[in-house]
This record gives structure tokens, sequence and C-alpha cells, in this order.
């Protein structure tokens, strides 16, 4: 027989899969929050072998599980595998927040775009409305974030890649989102793709590494003076010590250089707020991070 306040009621079960994920600063985010927050709950990583995703989901689902987050390399396998996605999903064609619904039914979701925004935007008080946003790399992190992107309203979006034929192609695929957009020009005018040598001689008021350069201590093929004076350049990616791509961008003389911790931080706490409904202060978690 329960009582009134049923102190031994297990707590809500969350946990993030990937793999590797060992590295997941996701348990320690979530956690804060649920402090923050008074919720009850616990956040655990789980690391899944390639192919293993649907099995692993469905047995966290049987165990009562809540919601998940999904990070490299099953993104796609998650946009498989949900019943349900959001817009933001539905484009991005990867999913990186699943809520585990009553019925058995998945939703999916994928906040990397809001996380990228509202970090650049808000945490480090940077306008993205009017601005000329240059975009490196045309695989899944920089699909997440376009749609999201071109929602601020810039004057243009121009996605760079190695792989000229990949970036036109993906800057083709978002078409459709500008152009029913009556207060902007037409989409030809504000998303396109290109490859590096074809940055010469442009200027760029944002510019996002959503390569994987950085992991490798690489620097894309980038041309001098592509920030202006006043630029942000932000990568997505993050570490102890500036990214290769960031100490070019201090050298080019860029007034904002940005890592990826808080777009880490601001993609969880929208990932949060789905479950739970709550937003959380992810400033101050990104600020405890930054500390240590």
């Amino acid at each position: 027989m329960s009582s009134l306040f049923d102190f031994d009621a297990l707590p809500d079960r969350y946990a993030v899969m990937g793999n590797p994920i060992a590295h997941s600063k996701s348990p320690q985010i979530h956690s804060a929050f649920a402090h923050q927050t008074d919720q009850r709950m616990e956040y655990t990583a789980i690391q899944v072998d390639p192919g293993g995703l649907k099995q692993a989901v469905g047995n966290f689902q049987a165990n009562g599980g809540k919601g998940l987050n999904i990070t490299v390399p099953f993104k796609q396998d998650a946009w498989q595998l949900v019943d349900k996605r959001s817009t933001d999903a539905e484009q991005a064609g990867a999913v990186n927040t699943i809520a585990l619904q009553a019925d058995g039914k998945l939703y999916g979701d994928n906040t990397d775009g809001i996380g990228l925004v509202r970090d650049i935007t808000i945490n480090n008080n940077t306008t993205i409305t009017g601005k000329r946003i240059l975009l490196m790399g045309a695989g899944g992190a920089a699909r997440g974030v376009i749609r999201p992107l071109l929602a601020e309203q810039p004057a243009r979006l121009v996605i760079v890649n190695r792989t000229a034929d990949k970036a036109t192609n993906l800057a083709a695929m978002f078409q459709p989102i500008s152009d029913k957009s009556p207060n902007q020009k037409h989409c030809a005018d504000i998303i396109e793709g290109c490859g590096y040598a074809d940055l010469k001689g442009q200027q760029f008021d944002l510019i996002i590494n959503a390569t994987a350069a950085s992991l490798n201590g690489e620097l894309p093929p980038l041309a001098d003076g592509l920030p202006t004076n006043s630029a942000c350049c932000y990568d997505m990616m993050y570490g102890d010590k500036p990214t290769v791509f960031l100490e070019w961008a201090q050298q080019q003389g860029a007034a904002l250089c940005v890592d990826g911790l808080g777009m880490l931080v601001e993609q969880a706490a929208a990932s949060f707020e789905l479950w739970r409904g709550i937003r959380p202060d992810s400033q101050a978690v990104i600020k405890q991070l930054r500390a240590r």
C-alpha cells in the first residue's frame, strides 16, 4: 500500500546514447538542471554498439525510461526509428532527442539548431538577423542548424564544403523554407553552397565551423580576410584550449571567438524542457562548466 507521499518511488529515468559515450558531459548537465528545478530524475550515459540503437531504445523503454538524447553516430538512425518528428528534426534528417510517450510512441526532435542560436544570440549577445553567415561543412552537424539559422532571417547564408556539390545540394534542400517567408528575399539570394576557393574576396559577420576538422587539429582551407572586424567566429567543437579554427579567427582579428560548450548546454536545456515542461537556467550551468 502506498502512502500519500511515496518517497520510495523510483526517479524518472533519462539517458544519452552514443558510441563512444564515456566523455559525455550530458549526465553532469542534466543532473544540474534537475537539481535547479527540483525534478526527481536520473540521467545516465549508455554506450550502444553499431547497429544496436533500436534494441537499446526498446530495452530502455521497457524498463520505464522517459526520454533519451542521441549523439554520434546514431542521430540518423534515431530519425528512422521514431514514430513522429518535429519540423526541425524532419528538415535536419537527424534526431538528438526522443520523448518516450505514455502510448508507447517515440517522438523525435532536434535541438541542436535552437541550442546554437540561443548560445549565439542570448549568451554571446550577437545578432543573426540581417547578417552574412558562413557555415562550414555539409554534414549532419551543418544540416541540423540551417533551419533555425534561417528563422533568424540573415541577409545571406553561405554553406561551404571541400566538395562544393555537397554544399550546393544541401542549400537546395532548404530553399523552400526561405521561399515561404514573405519578409525575406527569394531563397536564391539568401542561401547558397560553394567550395572554399569560391570564398576569396568575400567577408562574413558570422562564421560557424560545423566540420569535424577541429577534432583532428586541422584547419579547412580558409582564405585570409573572411571575418569582418566585428565578426563572431563560432566552433561547434570545444575543449580545454581554443581550437585551431578559433586560433585562426583570433589571428584574423575577429571580434568574438566562441567554442561549442554553450551550444551543448543549450541543446540539453531544450531537451530537458521538452521532457519536463520547465526551462532550466542554462547560463548558470555554462558558468559551472567553464569554471571547471
